[in-house]
């Protein structure tokens, strides 16, 4: 093998190469002799000459001042290609996973005991609604300015801004605890509604930039379990600390304790955010993130990231698809009260309870789900037969709500949590996947948008129905819509762009520890590619 093919060898064994170095190739031609079909205006150099040598013979202008940009753009490609896991990961996760506990809990705290607060603040359950619907509210018009900022300033700031808001509408509540003061409590819901703009969109971004590709559902899987467990126990704990009773003085008393907790508990976790969660870590966990440019202000357009994601369809059809599912799961939250109240009489505990039994549930298959995915990247096979499940639990939840049978009741919505909310972090991964390299926050926040205005326009109707024919009409009403879900999501053409970046840094990594063969006379190999995916 002559000198030239030597290098070509090894340039193709370094992906780290540069990919403007010409390289000389010579084949027999027709008569048997030697021709050239590559060449520079510089002279081949000696076979006796070493690779490194010969690299820098080939160079543009012979080694000189330009080949040492060359060799220091070099080694910051092989750098940038590096990857480490570090153990801080484990720690942002748990962080976030609990200010968006604390996030989640603010939001259903008020509607599972809606009976309470009515009498409470002389208000009607529709004014209650309102306290959860604004959240859905909130987030679908500042999602854009929010997912800008991820992408322009990072993940501290914006976890920094979550998890302030967060506290700060906690303390806020504080002061609403009298019947004339609803208006600062609407007040303070809303900036919680806020904080969450900042919550939501971050479970794909911190498995994304923090963990590996062979744990990185699992970790988006976490990070969503946080928000559904804040959720259960939002369920859960109101119906304890704020029981119904006539005495509005001891009501107030139990409404301040819980407040003051949640605000306490607030306070802890954004010193935590403030000391733990950083950007991103020193080398990236994966190669996909490895082989992403470093975006800086000038390189990036987020309004040209929003337009990519809506020209692709598959994207769009996951869109519509999640935000029916997900808005699905925020209406049934925000109504189980009432409907559990209209079926079965003084049953505020078990209401809550059986909040609890559908989110827990969920959480078990949030996290299985992306085991699974992280096992056999079977995404879309996954989220096809997830729904599909959601939808026949409903039916179920659906048709024996009213068999006067409680405990049947909890295990309908079991069932029910299990796959409803077990879909919201595969919704996550499979838009990432399908829109890569764009933006995790940006598919992310689109997704988010899509299942609020779909909240609240499933929690307003569904609301109606239940009022004027009862939860029969409401949760059929829900069925029809997942059921077309189903179908939109059986249209979506799967290609995990991600995985395959990923797929192929492996393989190529393999391919390195042994020399490739010859090439046949006559025939050009293929280059190593000369760009890596770019989010412009």
């Amino acid at each position: 093998m002559v000198a030239g093919e030597l290098v070509q060898e090894h340039l193709r064994a370094d992906p780290a190469a540069p990919a403007d170095v010409t390289v000389i190739r010579k084949s027999p031609d027709s008569s048997g002799g030697v021709r050239q079909v590559d060449t520079d205006t510089e002279p081949a150099p000696e076979p006796e000459k070493d690779a490194p040598d010969e690299r820098e013979a080939m160079l543009p202008d012979g080694g000189g001042g330009e080949a040492a940009e060359e060799e220091e753009e070099e080694e910051r490609r092989r750098k940038r290609l590096q990857t480490r896991l570090y153990r801080r990961r484990f720690a942002v996760l748990a962080v976030f996973s609990l200010y968006s506990l604390v996030n989640a809990f603010q939001w259903i705290q008020y509607s599972i005991i809606t009976n309470v607060f009515t009498d409470f603040y002389r208000v009607t359950n529709g004014q209650v609604d309102w306290l959860s619907i604004v959240y859905m509210l909130a987030y679908v018009p500042l999602i854009f300015p929010a997912t800008w900022l991820l992408d322009r300033r990072g993940l501290r700031l914006t976890a920094l801004l979550g998890s302030g808001l967060n506290c700060a509408g906690a303390w806020l509540k504080t002061a609403s605890v009298r019947p004339d003061l609803f208006g600062v409590t609407v007040t303070a819901q809303v900036v919680c509604s806020v904080a969450q703009v900042f919550i939501l969109g971050l479970p794909s971004r911190i498995a994304s930039v923090w963990f590996g590709p062979r744990e990185v559902s699992t970790a988006c899987a976490a990070a969503v379990l946080g928000n559904q467990l804040g959720t259960a126990i939002g369920f859960l704990l109101p119906p304890v600390l704020v029981p119904n009773i006539d005495d509005d003085e001891l009501t107030g008393h139990n409404i301040r304790v819980m407040f003051y907790g949640t605000a306490a508990v607030s306070t802890a976790l954004f010193v935590l955010t403030v000391i733990v969660i950083k950007d991103r870590p020193p080398l990236p966990p994966s190669q996909a993130q490895a082989v992403l440019p470093d975006s800086t202000p000038e390189d990036y357009s987020y309004r040209q990231s929003i337009i990519n994601l809506m020209k692709n369809k598959p994207f769009v059809l996951l869109l519509i698809s999640y935000g029916i599912m997900t808005g699905s799961f925020y209406s049934v939250s925000t109504l189980l009260n009432q409907m559990i109240m209209s079926c079965y009489e003084n049953q505020e505990l078990n209401a809550g309870r059986i909040g609890l039994t559908l989110v827990v549930a969920g959480m078990f298959g949030s996290i299985l789900c992306g085991l699974w995915l992280d096992h056999t990247k079977t995404y879309k096979m996954t989220t096809l037969v997830v729904y599909t499940l959601s939808f026949l639990g409903m039916l179920v939840f659906t048709f024996t709500l009213d068999l006067d049978d409680i405990y049947l009741v909890f295990f309908t919505a079991g069932v029910l949590g299990f796959f409803m909310t077990g879909y919201l972090p595969l919704g996550f991964e499979f838009g990432v996947e399908i829109t890569y390299p764009e933006s995790e926050g940006t598919s992310s926040g689109l997704l988010n948008a899509f299942a609020q205005i779909f909240g609240i326009i499933f929690t307003l109707i569904q609301g109606k129905l239940t009022t004027d024919h009862g939860p029969m009409a409401g949760n059929l009403f829900l069925c029809i819509w997942i059921f077309f879900g189903i179908l939109l999501t059986a249209l979506i053409k799967s290609e995990l762009k991600r995985h395959n970046v990923n797929t192929g840094a492996d393989n190529n990594h393999l391919g390195h520890s042994r020399p490739e063969p010859p090439s046949p006379p006559g025939i050009q190999p293929a280059p190593p590619p000369s760009s890596v995916p770019s989010r412009r």
